[in-house]
């Protein structure tokens, strides 16, 4: 069975609830499949917080603690969380646990300053997700983007995601286009978490005003509480460890407005 994790929202960014089976289409390599099991209710969630602790988040983290703290709220008691932080290099802060008191005390007492090696905090992120005990995964990465010190590249972390069944969310606390750091890396900064973040299913939200990360952390903790996870036994059964791409359509009720679908790009398929 292929599991797809689909979040519905509307023009104005708004989740979309109570749609039911048949509203959905899934097609497998442009071929469209029989959707045989579908779920929308609140499963127990693995997540990972990727916490930049750069120096050029130094002015922003008092705030984007805050979003952390936000987001922890919005917590299933079966949830559990891991922490990496990371400026010159990436860390495990903590390893998974249900104690959101134990998270927010370990995220006091940093202070931001060094580089950023945000690919590599990524790529630790979903090494540590390998011992997850919920089937659901999601890494949540509160980042300026930009990457300017790590070991792995673009390319490896691609391909790490696509094995790795775990959605992408962001929160990009970018500073505006006329003042953001002028090295390649930091331009690409949104593009790149844009790319990450799509693959998968999830999404980047851009932060203007930093009074906003709280509000906006909490509504990605609800959009991970709130998504359809259609079932299909792929039509294509061979195990020859293929990519095989996704896309979810809709057939949305009469009367709706035009609705956004964000869902994975596709999965391989087993190897034998």
């Amino acid at each position: 069975m292929a599991l797809v994790n689909v979040t519905v929202t509307d023009p104005y960014d708004r989740l979309v609830t109570g749609l039911e089976k048949e509203n959905f289409r899934v097609f497998e390599d442009g071929v469209e499949q029989e959707v045989v099991s579908f779920s929308s209710e609140d499963v127990p969630i693995s997540i990972g917080v990727i916490f930049d602790m750069s120096g050029s988040m130094s002015d922003k983290v008092d705030k984007a603690r805050q979003a952390a703290v936000q987001f922890f709220k919005t917590a299933n008691p079966l949830d559990e969380f891991f922490l990496v932080s990371f400026n010159d290099r990436a860390e495990l802060t903590s390893r998974f646990t249900s104690s959101v008191e134990d998270l927010e005390n370990r995220m006091m007492f940093t202070e931001a300053h060094g580089r950023t090696a945000l690919l590599d905090a990524i790529y630790l992120g979903l090494s540590e997700m390998r011992g997850a005990r919920n089937a659901k995964r999601a890494l949540l990465i509160i980042s300026d983007g930009g990457d300017n010190h790590s070991r792995y590249n673009e390319n490896d972390i691609k391909n790490f995601l696509k094995e790795a069944d775990c959605q992408l969310y962001a929160v990009g606390v970018f500073d505006p286009l006329g003042i953001r750091s002028r090295t390649t890396e930091e331009l690409n900064g949104p593009s790149l978490l844009d790319e990450l973040t799509d693959m998968t299913g999830g999404r980047v939200f851009p932060v203007e005003n930093l009074n906003d990360l709280p509000d906006i952390a909490a509504k990605i903790g609800m959009e991970l509480r709130n998504q359809y996870v259609l079932g299909y036994k792929p039509s294509n059964s061979r195990h020859d460890g293929t990519w095989r791409k996704i896309k979810v359509r809709l057939r949305p009720p009469r009367g709706l407005p035009p609705l956004n679908v964000y869902a994975k790009t596709g999965y391989f398929a087993p190897a034998q």
